[in-house]
C-alpha cells in the first residue's frame, strides 16, 4: 500500500514493517508518471532501469544512518545532475554536466531516489508556468489553469504523487507560487542555507534552492539533509537557527493593502485564515504593506532585472531566438537600465528596506496571500507580462531583504480552485516559521497536493534554550546507552556525518569504546553520527556523567555547522584501531 500523501516517516515506516520496498515504491510511481495526462512534468525522466537500480542498490541496513533512505524526488531542470543533460527550459542552451550539483549530491548521499528533472518556466524567469518549448505543466486541480512558475513542473509532480518531495528555485517566489496552485508546502529557504553550486543561476545575487513537500515536516527534513556552507558557492552561509516566539504576534495586511486582482474567493480565502491564525491565539496585527509593494515591483521593473541578463548575456547575444517571447522581452528590456541606473535602485531599496523593517519590528512574522489570484493558461498567454507581475504581488520583495519564508495551502474557492498563504520571517527563522505553517496548515484543513489527504507527520516547534550534542558511538539511536539521552528526555534532531578530518577508533577497552579524533589534514570519508538537543541543565547533567576518556568538545560537521559533541582524549588512542573505513561506529559493530 503506497501512503497518500507521500511522505517520508509513512513511507520509513512501510519500509520498517515489511509491507513496502524501495523497488516496489518506484514502480508504481513509474507507472503513474507515465499514465498522468499533463506530459509536460517532466523534461528528462531517467530511464526505469536507472531508476530500479537505485532502489535496488539501498540496503535496508542503513535506513537509520540515511534520513532520506528511499524517498523519491525530482529536481527542476535548471540544477544539474551528472550525466543527464540541463537544459534550464531552453533546448539550445542544453549542457550535460559531469557530476551532480551539490545540493543533489547530499540528497543522493543521504538514500533518496532521484526519478528525473522537471519542466520549467525558461531560465526560471516567471511565476507561471507558460513559457517553456517543453510545454506548460497545469494545476493539479483543472487543467484549464497554470501550475505557477517557475518551478512548475517540480510542484506538480509532488501534487500529483509522482514523488515524495521535489527541488525547485526561488528568486522571486518560484517555490511558493506553484506550492499555493498546487496545495503544497512551500519551503524558501534563506539565502545561501542551500548551496546553489550547479544551478544556473537566474539572479544569481538572490537565487535559493527551495523544497515543495507534502507537510511542513518533509520540508524541514530535506533542509537538514541539503543546508551547509559549501566554498563553491560564494553566496552560501553555514546554516543557523533564529528561534521565534511559539506563540507568535502575525503581521497582516490592512484592508487598503488587499490585492486579489478581482477574486473575491480569494479575499474570503485569506480573511480566513487570518481568522484561523487568530484561532490559535496567535495575535495579529495590521501592517503598512507600501514599502514591501515598492520593493516588489522594483525587481522586474527595475535595474534588477539587468541581473537576469548577466546571467545569460553571452548565450543571449549568440541565441535570441532561442528565448521564448515573454522571457526575451524582460531579457532585451534588461538592456536599457545603466550601472548609474543599478546604483540608484540599490540606493532606493536600501532606503525602502529601512522602511520595511521598521514594519517588521511591530511582529514576529508576516502571513500574506502566497498571490492574489490563479489564472488559466489562455489569459496568462493572452497577458503575460501583467500577469506574470500581478503574482509576484507578495513574493518579489522577500529575497532583497534576505527574509526567510513557508507558503501552505489554505483552501478552495467554491470553483474547486487552490488558495495559499505564506510565513514570512527572519533569515534563518525556517524552523520556526516551518512549524506556524504545519500548525495552520492542519487547523485550515486543506491538506496536500491533488488528493487533499491530510499529512501525517506533525512539525514540533523547535525548543528554546537547548544546548545540542553530537554522538557517534554507544549513544546513537538504538544501541546500548541512547536510553542515557533518552532519559533526560533528550530530542533527536538529525543523522549526518562529520567534516572529512575526523577519524574514529575502537580504543583498546574491555569492551571496545568508541573515539572520534579530529585529524588536520585528514581527508576522509566523514563518521556518521547524530544531533541531538537537550536543555542546557540536562546537557549539564549528562556531560558531568561522562566516563574518562571521553569529553566534550567542539565537533565540526559536513555542512560546516559547529556543535558540542564527544571526543577522545589524545592518550587513549594507545593501542586502539582505527576503524575510520566502517564510516560509523553503528557500521563497525555490525561488521
Amino acid at each position: 500500500m503506497i501512503p497518500d500523501p507521500l511522505e517520508i516517516s509513512a513511507i520509513h515506516a512501510a519500509y520498517a514493517d515489511g509491507s513496502l520496498t524501495p523497488v516496489d515504491l518506484v514502480k508504481t510511481l513509474l507507472n503513474r508518471i507515465e499514465t498522468y495526462a499533463d506530459k509536460a512534468v517532466f523534461i528528462f525522466r531517467l530511464p526505469d532501469e536507472a531508476i530500479i537500480a537505485q532502489a535496488a542498490a539501498l540496503n535496508m541496513a542503513d535506513r537509520s544512518r540515511k534520513p532520506l533512505f528511499g524517498i523519491p524526488f525530482v529536481v527542476k531542470d535548471n540544477i544539474d545532475v551528472g550525466g543527464v543533460p540541463t537544459t534550464a527550459g531552453c533546448p539550445e542552451y542544453a549542457y550535460t554536466p559531469a557530476k551532480d550539483s551539490t545540493v543533489v549530491a547530499k540528497l543522493r548521499a543521504a538514500g533518496a531516489i532521484l526519478l528525473g528533472k522537471t519542466n520549467l518556466d525558461q531560465f526560471a524567469t516567471g511565476l507561471n508556468g507558460t513559457r517553456s518549448p517543453y510545454g506548460a505543466p497545469r494545476s493539479v486541480f483543472n487543467a484549464d489553469y497554470i501550475s505557477g512558475g517557475s518551478s512548475s513542473g517540480s510542484a506538480v509532480a509532488v501534487a500529483a504523487g509522482l514523488a515524495a518531495f521535489s527541488l525547485g528555485t526561488d528568486t522571486a517566489g518560484s517555490g511558493r507560487v506553484p506550492a499555493m496552485f498546487n496545495n503544497l508546502i512551500g519551503l524558501k529557504p534563506s539565502i545561501g542555507r542551500i548551496s546553489t553550486a550547479g544551478m544556473v543561476p537566474a539572479c544569481k545575487s538572490l537565487d535559493c534552492v527551495s523544497i515543495f513537500a507534502n507537510g511542513a515536516a518533509d520540508a524541514m527534513a530535506v533542509l537538514q539533509v541539503a543546508e551547509g556552507l559549501d566554498e563553491a558557492d560564494s553566496y552560501s552561509r553555514a546554516p543557523k537557527n533564529i528561534l521565534l516566539p511559539p506563540g507568535p504576534c502575525v503581521g497582516i495586511l490592512a484592508m487598503a493593502d488587499h490585492e486579489f486582482a478581482g477574486d473575491a474567493a480569494a479575499a474570503k480565502l485569506y480573511a480566513a485564515a487570518v481568522a484561523k491564525a487568530e484561532s490559535l491565539g496567535w495575535e495579529t496585527r495590521e501592517i503598512d504593506y507600501a514599502p514591501f509593494l515598492e520593493i516588489a515591483q522594483a525587481l522586474y521593473g527595475g535595474a534588477f532585472v539587468a541581473e537576469r541578463l548577466a546571467a545569460v548575456k553571452d548565450f543571449y547575444a549568440a541565441h535570441p531566438e532561442a528565448f521564448d517571447p515573454a522571457v526575451r522581452s524582460i531579457i532585451e528590456g534588461a538592456k536599457r537600465f545603466s550601472a548609474a541606473d543599478a546604483f540608484a535602485d540599490i540606493y532606493r531599496i536600501q532606503a525602502l528596506r529601512r522602511a520595511a523593517q521598521a514594519q517588521l519590528a511591530t511582529c514576529d512574522v508576516l502571513l500574506l496571500p502566497t498571490a492574489p489570484t490563479i489564472y488559466t493558461v489562455a489569459a496568462m498567454e493572452a497577458d503575460p507580462i501583467a500577469l506574470n507581475a500581478m503574482l509576484g504581488t507578495y513574493t518579489n520583495f522577500v529575497n532583497l531583504l534576505d527574509l526567510a519564508a513557508v507558503a501552505l495551502p489554505a483552501g478552495f474557492s467554491p470553483a474547486g480552485l487552490p488558495f495559499g498563504v505564506t510565513f514570512i520571517g527572519p533569515a534563518f527563522s525556517e524552523s520556526s516559521l516551518a512549524a506556524y505553517a504545519d500548525r495552520l496548515h492542519r487547523a485550515l484543513g486543506a491538506g496536500a497536493g491533488k488528493s487533499r489527504a491530510q499529512p501525517r507527520t506533525m512539525l514540533a516547534p523547535p525548543a528554546p534554550d537547548e544546548v545540542t550534542i553530537v554522538v557517534a558511538g554507544a549513544h546513537l539511536s538504538g544501541m546500548v546507552l541512547n536510553h542515557e539521552l533518552l532519559s533526560l528526555h533528550a530530542k533527536f534532531l538529525s543523522a549526518t556525518t562529520t567534516a572529512p578530518e575526523y577519524k574514529l577508533f575502537a580504543l583498546a577497552t574491555t569492551p571496545p569504546k568508541p573515539g572520534l579524533v579530529r585529524a588536520p589534514g585528514f581527508a576522509g570519508p566523514g563518521i556518521a553520527v547524530e544531533i541531538w538537543s537537550l536543555t542546557e541543565q540536562n546537557f549539564g547533567r549528562f556531560v558531568a556523567a561522562l566516563p574518562a576518556p571521553m569529553g566534550v568538545g567542539k565537533v565540526t560537521l559536513q555542512d560546516g555547522s559547529i556543535h558540542p559533541g564527544f571526543l577522545c582524549e589524545a592518550h587513549a588512542l594507545d593501542g586502539a584501531r582505527d576503524i575510520t573505513e566502517y564510516g560509523g561506529w553503528r557500521a563497525y559493530s555490525n561488521a
